[in-house]
């Protein structure tokens, strides 16, 4: 039987140029998403640490945007399909194959981690951990921004996501678990949805003390 990480990676394998070719506009028709990745980009400049991580990167357009807002941007992913596809597209940043548990990074070595709906296909139980890899990752005053759906409801939802079976959380508990995770939540910027799906488009900018 298939765990939920193959699972995803079969589905984004299959699907990676209409991906790509949704996305390719670096979220120019998402201004809340885009401001917030410019608000983090920010915030990382200011601090000594450059280098950061675009995980769950699909093919690798918020990396190169990154990479133009003046970081050392780097990206993973665990479709090697989707990694392939951002090679080509990004030939001079890099890409590699990775499970968002087990981040190939030195420990305290970035100086912040983007998440753009890459957690959203990780069951509840599975997420503190996860989150935890993150913030292993990160130096102290290391950012992360996370984005996901929300829902207004008081527990993660699970729902029929067009490639892969995913969440929706409730924003209040999902900053829970990135305080418990050892993070400082400081914005947070909830919106309405830009799909049919109903779900609150919601981004959460948190800090490694």
């Amino acid at each position: 039987m298939l765990n939920h990480q193959d699972e995803t990676r079969a589905a984004y394998d299959g699907v990676v140029e209409l991906y790509a070719s949704m996305f390719a506009n670096r979220l120019e028709t998402h201004p809340f998403a885009r401001n917030m990745i410019g608000t983090f980009a920010e915030l990382v400049r200011a601090t000594e640490h450059l280098r950061v991580a675009d995980v769950g990167c699909g093919p690798g357009h918020l990396t190169a945007m990154l990479h133009d807002l003046g970081l050392d941007a780097f990206g993973l992913d665990l479709s090697p399909a989707m990694v392939d596809h951002a090679r080509r597209a990004q030939p001079a940043l890099r890409f590699e194959e990775a499970h968002m548990e087990a981040l190939p990074v030195e420990d305290g070595t970035l100086g912040g981690v983007l998440a753009h709906y890459s957690m959203i296909h990780t069951p509840p139980g599975e997420l503190p951990a996860l989150l935890a890899e993150q913030v292993r990752v990160l130096a102290p005053g290391g950012l992360l921004l996370v984005s996901f759906f929300g829902t207004e409801g008081p527990d993660p939802v699970r729902f029929d996501h067009k490639v892969a079976p995913a969440y929706s959380w409730p924003a209040d508990r999902f900053v829970g678990l990135l305080a418990e995770a050892g993070l400082v939540t400081f914005a947070r910027l909830l919106h309405d949805p830009a799909s049919e799906r109903g779900f609150l488009d919601t981004h959460v900018l948190a800090r490694r003390p």
